[in-house]
């Protein structure tokens, strides 16, 4: 198995409502907003190079939206998915399997393209795509809190493509997927969110996605404003911390444009970061 990081582009988005009721500043000392109260974020994705599959977690927003949608984002950098891929020695084509933590439009946006006909299709035309069958009727049928994240022209296209495959059950029914790694399920941001754990090079990695999509949000109370049940988060991440500390996790930290890969300690104040890395320095070392 090898690891490759894929970083899809980046954006901004308002600082207040990815941290919710936590002053800004609290929140501004790890992540500066600009004029505009906008904090940094990434969209970074993770390659899973194991024998014959090639499987991508994660797509970010994708190119498809208007420049009126983009322009609420402030695009910023020049990283691009096809670019992420080419420099790790592959094309979209070459990828089996598309891993979807979940569907809102910053994580899925990139499974769907325009075809040269106007028309939208699978940008991964030799891929399965994976969700969770209870997240993916909790995203057709979006409550109106999400309705803005879900948007229908990232998920019809999959269903209609016959790529898709919809996982069931819990973790413990779901441990060693076809797709070769165990997955941890999170309700507190959205219906069934799925975090990919990875044994690699004797470590576990955990795509943190937007359980913990930054650094900033290490604290417990440091919840967004945009997850559905933030008491439940509050209690997912604070049990998944104390395991995370215990067995000595790798966090790759999907959002923060800063810090790719993290460990964590215990400390008198909670569980913060003990070290960050760049994820190829890492690995590489």
């Amino acid at each position: 198995m090898k690891l490759h990081r894929i970083e899809t582009g980046n954006f901004m988005l308002d600082g207040g409502a990815m941290f919710g009721v936590v002053p800004k500043a609290l929140w501004e000392r790890t992540n500066p907003s600009d004029a505009k109260n906008r904090i940094k974020m990434a969209a970074r994705s993770l390659l899973i190079e194991d024998g014959n599959r090639l499987i991508l977690v994660d797509t970010g927003m994708g190119n498809k939206q208007s420049d009126k949608f983009y322009g609420h984002y402030a695009l910023w950098g020049d990283h691009t998915l096809d670019r992420s891929l080419q420099n790790a020695g592959f094309h979209r084509d070459d990828i089996t399997d598309v891993f979807l933590t979940h569907l809102h439009f910053d994580h899925c946006g990139g499974a769907i393209q325009y075809n040269a006909h106007g028309t939208l299709e699978p940008a991964f035309k030799n891929a399965h795509f994976w969700s969770h069958q209870n997240h993916w009727d909790w995203a057709l049928n979006p409550n109106p809190r999400e309705k803005a994240s879900f948007l229908s022209e990232n998920i019809l296209p999959i269903h209609e493509s016959g790529q898709i495959e919809l996982l069931t059950g819990t973790e413990r029914q779901l441990e060693k997927t076809a797709l070769g790694f165990d997955i941890l399920l999170m309700d507190g941001h959205t219906e069934k969110q799925m975090l990919p754990m990875i044994q690699y090079q004797g470590k576990t990695i955990v795509f943190a996605a937007d359980l913990i999509p930054t650094i900033g949000h290490l604290p417990i109370p440091y919840v967004m404003g945009y997850d559905t049940r933030p008491l439940l988060t509050l209690e997912e991440k604070a049990s998944f911390l104390d395991r995370a500390v215990k067995e000595d996790f790798l966090l790759f930290l999907e959002h923060d444009a800063e810090n790719e890969l993290i460990t964590l300690e215990q400390t008198p104040k909670g569980v913060r970061c003990k070290e960050s890395f760049l994820f190829d320095d890492y690995f590489q070392s």
